[in-house]
């Protein structure tokens, strides 16, 4: 997609790898802070797409089709990083930033809101990006998707906990206008997706 004006920040993303990962670019428009969010496959798009300094990449969860370039971008760049506490210590490097439900990281003066969403793993995380003066943006990793939460591979408890978890702490407290960035494939809304919850809970997957 062409980078998206959201607030303070400029959003980018490129598809990458065999099982079309999407890497996102939060840049704030005013400093030119730069945070990737996962480095999934194919570093050498990875820095072009960022094509310059970059302060942080940010892991949305553990699986090895969401961190295949992650030491290699780390090392061109020296980027700190960060993911879901819970998944931190299963990644391919250490991570400086353990993240927590509620937290705030800050590229420059662009606030990312962390979201805390088990099931797909335990230490899944999503990423708010407000903007005042339209819709906001939730990149989601593979917890939500156009048509359904993430995989819980068959573990009716871990479908449970994500679908309550993505009801409660992204369709309870989000707009319907708000657009989803998920880890895979093509953007969604909020509104587009909230008449099928039920649907959803029912089916179990």
């Amino acid at each position: 997609m062409n980078a998206i004006t959201t607030g303070p920040a400029l959003l980018d993303a490129v598809h990458v790898g065999p099982m079309d990962n999407v890497a996102y670019l939060v840049t704030c428009r005013r400093t030119g802070r730069r945070a990737l969010v996962d480095a999934a496959a194919e570093p050498a798009t990875l820095l072009d797409l960022v094509g310059g300094d970059l302060d942080l990449v940010v892991t949305t969860h553990r699986h090895h089709d969401h961190v295949g370039a992650l030491a290699a971008v780390v090392e061109a760049t020296g980027a700190r990083t960060a993911a879901g506490d819970a998944d931190a210590d299963h990644l391919p490097l250490p991570m400086q930033q353990r993240l927590h439900h509620g937290d705030v990281l800050h590229v420059g003066d662009v606030p990312l809101e962390v979201v805390h969403l088990r099931g797909h793993t335990p230490g899944s995380v999503a990423l708010v990006l407000r903007d005042p003066q339209g819709p906001d943006h939730v990149l989601t990793g593979d917890s939500l998707f156009p048509g359904g939460v993430g995989n819980t591979r068959g573990d009716a408890a871990a479908f449970a906990q994500l679908l309550d978890d993505v009801t409660a702490r992204l369709f309870d407290v989000l707009d319907d206008d708000t657009v989803v960035h998920p880890g895979h494939g093509a953007p969604t809304t909020i509104g587009a997706e909230r008449p099928a919850l039920p649907e959803w809970r029912a089916r179990g997957w």
